[in-house]
């Protein structure tokens, strides 16, 4: 059975300060953040147990949690910029998000979170963006946010500037960044950052101060997914960001939509392949329209467009997943999750591997692997990425 953990008692907006300080603890990734509110109850339990996880895997040092006092600082600068947390499980955050198993446990918001209730598509492509590829991003961007859709992109050169151009002129806009949201990049971006916050909102999973590293991009990208029913690829060469936050979104069973482009350009090959391998091929907005689902959970004939006439007979709307975690991890003995460890160190490499295809190698019960996972990270011996994969670090 699943358990979820008790939400606290807070005020919209205000995270509780535990949550704050296991989310931004040493080693624990989005993943293990769920997993360790599912096996402790809440994020205190979980805070007090962590020296002792990092033990039995093999640390020698205790993870660095940051005090109270830490994460009151962050929470008054992040405050005199005009923002605030969004803490998973809490009212504000965004609903669609919450439904990635590796969601971020806390993102910094500037603007109303309210503005992201709404339906949501991306809009990615690439930043040496050609001027028609910049045109037809601003006009499908303007033309999305003036049905009512809200276009969500990464505020980077080209494509993406383009994309919440386009959408701040006609509706509402949001941003995901790879940094601190005091840290705007590219620094010229910094008055549309503000724009965007003004009548939209700006979402950063990192901490403040925090400049973007090339690290961080793949993150920010499953965050641009995850907001969104569908992502449109404009110009997006075989090797992108793009096509990464195409498949991640793909994975979360988000509708991919792609612009084609000429055969000669070289920006144009990642998105027509994205139409040879199934993708919606997307001239205007009405492509786009006709085709979002109106959620993502929904299968078969019930998974209606968007914007298409409700049936009687559709079934109502699933509910969004909480901070529960699949699988029990409680009192397991710890001779089987010291073989669990064993397992999983000698199937991991450097690259990065699926959690589900360990689950299937390792020839162990969920739990023992899961309970593993979650002592390896916190001892710094394997990283999660995003996509729930996993990989040993050196």
């Amino acid at each position: 059975m699943r358990r979820r953990p008790p939400a606290a008692d807070v005020l919209p907006g205000e995270p509780p300060i535990d949550s704050l300080r296991l989310a931004r603890t040493d080693g624990v990734g989005p993943l293990t953040y769920r997993r360790l509110l599912a096996r402790y109850g809440g994020a205190a339990a979980a805070i007090a147990a962590l020296p002792g996880l990092a033990r039995d895997a093999g640390r020698t040092a205790a993870p660095t949690i940051p005090s109270p006092e830490e994460v009151a600082r962050e929470q008054e600068r992040l405050a005199r910029l005009g923002g605030r947390f969004l803490v998973l499980g809490q009212p504000g955050y965004p609903p669609l998000l919450a439904l990635l198993a590796d969601a971020p446990p806390v993102l910094a918001c500037l603007g109303e979170p309210a503005r992201l209730a709404g339906p949501a598509v991306a809009l990615v492509g690439g930043r040496n963006a050609s001027a028609n590829g910049a045109r037809v991003a601003e006009a499908l961007a303007a033309d999305l946010a003036g049905a009512g859709l809200v276009v969500v992109s990464g505020l980077a050169r080209g494509i993406d500037a383009a994309a919440h151009t386009g959408a701040l002129a006609t509706g509402r806009t949001v941003a995901a960044v790879a940094g601190g949201l005091d840290c705007p990049y590219p620094p010229e971006h910094a008055d549309l950052q503000r724009r965007i916050a003004e009548t939209g909102v700006v979402l950063a999973e990192a901490p403040l101060g925090t400049a973007p590293q090339a690290r961080h991009f793949p993150r920010r990208n499953r965050v641009i997914a995850g907001l969104a029913l569908g992502v449109i690829v404009v110009e997006a060469a075989l090797r992108s960001g793009s096509l990464i936050t195409a498949r991640l979104a793909q994975d979360a069973g988000r509708e991919i939509f792609a612009v084609p482009g000429s055969p000669l350009d070289p920006r144009a090959r990642g998105s027509n392949d994205l139409i040879r391998q199934g993708a919606h091929l997307t001239e205007t907005a009405a492509d786009v329209l006709e085709n979002l689902p109106d959620h993502p959970l929904r299968q078969g004939l019930a998974r209606a467009p968007l914007f298409a006439r409700a049936r009687a007979d559709d079934p109502p709307e699933p509910p969004p997943h909480g901070c529960g975690d699949p699988v029990e991890t409680d009192d397991l003995p710890p001779d089987v999750v010291a073989a669990a460890r064993t397992s999983v160190v000698r199937l991991l490499g450097p690259a990065p591997t699926a959690v589900d295809d360990l689950l299937r190698r390792c020839q162990l019960s969920p739990a023992a692997v899961l309970a593993a996972l979650l002592e390896l990270e916190l001892a710094g011996r394997i990283e999660t990425l995003p996509g729930q994969r996993v990989a040993l670090l050196a």
